[in-house]
Order: C-alpha cells, then sequence, then structure tokens
C-alpha cells in the first residue's frame, strides 16, 4: 500500500535528515577524534565527540524509520529490530539534551572562571560526564524494550498490521505514560532550565567585555540560538506530547510528526559544533575550500567547452570516432 501524503512528507524529511546530516556528522567525529588524541583534550571536546556518536547512532537508525514512514507506519520488520530500533532512536534523542547541557556548563565556566577553569579542565572528568550521561539516558530509554514484550493489541495483529512502540493496550499504558512523564521532566526540561541559564549568563558576560572581538560574540549568540531551536523546535513537541498524553490518557496521534522534529536534532547538531569548536571550523571550512575549488574547476571545464568553436566540436567528435 502506498504511503499516505503525512508519511510521504515524513520520509522526505527523515531522508533529507539523513542525507544532510550523516556528512556533516562524520566531518565532525573526524574532527573531534583528531582533537582528543592530542595531549590534554578538553572536557568540552569528550562531551562534543559523545554528541557527534548520539547524532550517528540516530542518523544510522533513520532508514529503519524511513521504512515503517514507507509502511504507513506498519513496521514489517519484527519484533526484536522494533525494540533494538526504537531503543537506540530515543536514547539518542534524551542522550543529546544532558549533553547539550554540559556543553553549556563548560562554555559558561570557561568565560565567568576563566582561571579555575583552566586549573581543573581534565579529560577524566568529561569521560565521566559522558559515560554517566549515556547510562541515564540507556536505563530510562529501556522503557522500549519492557513496554515491547508487554501484552499487545491482538486486534492490530489480526489484521497483519504489526506497529512499533504505538497502538498499546491499556496494560501498557499504565505503564508508558507515566514513564514518558518523568523522562519529560528529568530528560527535557530540567536540561533545558540548565542550558537556558548557562547560556544567558555566557552571553551576558560576554556582551558586557568591550575586549571581546565581534567575531567571538556573534559565534556566542549564534551558538545559543542553536541550542534554543533545538530544544524548542526539535525535542520540545515530542516532549509536549509525554505530558498531553498523560492528561489525555493516550498516546497521541500528533505523536509521530513529533518524533520526525526530534530527528531534524542531527542536522542541526553539526552547527554547534561549528560554533563551539576551532577544530570543526577548520575542518569544515576546509571541506567548503575544496568544494568551491571543485566548483570552479568544473565551471571552468563547462565555459571552455560552450566557448569551444562548433566546427571544432564536430572535428573532435570525428576524429575521436575514427
Amino acid at each position: 500500500m502506498a504511503p499516505s501524503p503525512q508519511n510521504l512528507g515524513l520520509l522526505l524529511v527523515y531522508f533529507l535528515s539523513f542525507l544532510l546530516g550523516l556528512p556533516a556528522n562524520l566531518l565532525a567525529l573526524w574532527a573531534f577524534v583528531g582533537r582528543v588524541r592530542q595531549p590534554h583534550p578538553a572536557p568540552i571536546h569528550i562531551l562534543l565527540l559523545s554528541l557527534t556518536l548520539a547524532d550517528l547512532l540516530l542518523l544510522l537508525l533513520l532508514p529503519f524509520k524511513m521504512v515503517e514512514a514507507a509502511h504507513n507506519f506498519a513496521w514489517p520488520l519484527g519484533n526484536t529490530l522494533c525494540a533494538l530500533t526504537g531503543f537506540g532512536f530515543y536514547c539518542s534523542i534524551y542522550c543529546s539534551t544532558w549533553l547539550l547541557v554540559g556543553i553549556s556548563v563548560e562554555r559558561y565556566r570557561s568565560v565567568a572562571f576563566p582561571v579555575q577553569y583552566k586549573l581543573n579542565r581534565r579529560p577524566v572528568y568529561g569521560v565521566i560526564a559522558a559515560v554517566a550521561i549515556w547510562l541515564l539516558s540507556f536505563g530510562h530509554c529501556s522503557i522500549v524494550l519492557i513496554v515491547q514484550y508487554l501484552p499487545t493489541n491482538s486486534s492490530r495483529e489480526a489484521n497483519s498490521h504489526p506497529v512499533c512502540y504505538d497502538n498499546f493496550t491499556q496494560e501498557q499504558l499504565r505503564v508508558v505514560l507515566p514513564v514518558r512523564l518523568e523522562l519529560c521532566l528529568l530528560l527535557f526540561f530540567i536540561p533545558m532550565g540548565v542550558t537556558i541559564f548557562c547560556y544567558w549568563r555566557l552571553v551576558r558576560i560576554i556582551l558586557s567585555q568591550p575586549q571581546v572581538a565581534t567575531r567571538k560574540r556573534w559565534r556566542a549568540v549564534a551558538l545559543v540560538v542553536v541550542t534554543l531551536f533545538n530544544f524548542l523546535v526539535c525535542f520540545g513537541p515530542y516532549n509536549v506530547s509525554h505530558v498531553v498524553g498523560f492528561f489525555h490518557k493516550t498516546s497521541e496521534s500528533w505523536r509521530v510528526c513529533a518524533v520526525m522534529l526530534s530527528a531534524l536534532n542531527a542536522c542541526i547538531d553539526p552547527l554547534i559544533f561549528y560554533f563551539s569548536s576551532s577544530a570543526v571550523r577548520r575542518a569544515f571550512d576546509k571541506r567548503l575550500q575544496r568544494l568551491q575549488s571543485w566548483g570552479a574547476s568544473l565551471a571552468g571545464y563547462w565555459r571552455g567547452r560552450a566557448g569551444q568553436p562548433a566546427a571544432e566540436r564536430g572535428n573532435g567528435s570525428f576524429s575521436a570516432a575514427i
């Protein structure tokens, strides 16, 4: 059965997110791995590397979400793959929120307390924070694995249209809805509040210092705007669906669109990498210069072909044919 127009739109967004996000995150991964391998990496580089890995996990699972959207959200790939896909997908989302908190705290400390920050800038702190965030995310998102093997809605299975982490029974909803509310409070609203506070203080400090270069000011403002976009646009609707679903005692039908917005996070994070790390800026600028050079060479080649006399082109083609 062909996908509906709405599901076709979701499929297109998933595809574009995969197409744009994968190369950008792979380039950022290459830059961060090179930076972390240098002596005395800062904790923020380890957190940024972890955020890149979380984005890549989400991006590698997007093809399965595309298959789901192409089948009108009927799941044709079996329960085990459904559980693993959902677990990895939602772990990536909630791991990203707390990693963004860690990045905002590090940025704020580096500006508000520069001396103490330089004295205590040990990579082990970044490793501990990243491991703790991954464990927190894995532990909470295990609800996806648990619910997948609770009693399912047999009427949907009888119609040969199994679904993945949706169409819950009342027994499943009694487990899912409170856990989703707790996920929303602990892994979204608290991280967003801490991040807003840190970046509000960061921007105030930077704008109040006239010796700070204009380019650095704009980078700080751009970092704040992109991060807030992540929380409010990418993660916000998905987590609001948890609150609404808890009070309505159901899983909201528009939740599939909210999940799609969460996938856009993997395309937005490379901007955070760009504004946060000079290593990523150098890597992106180098690749951009190569693309511009390649584009200029290609344009010059076609201009030369277009300016070549027709008779000469014909003789060249005839000679080549001989």
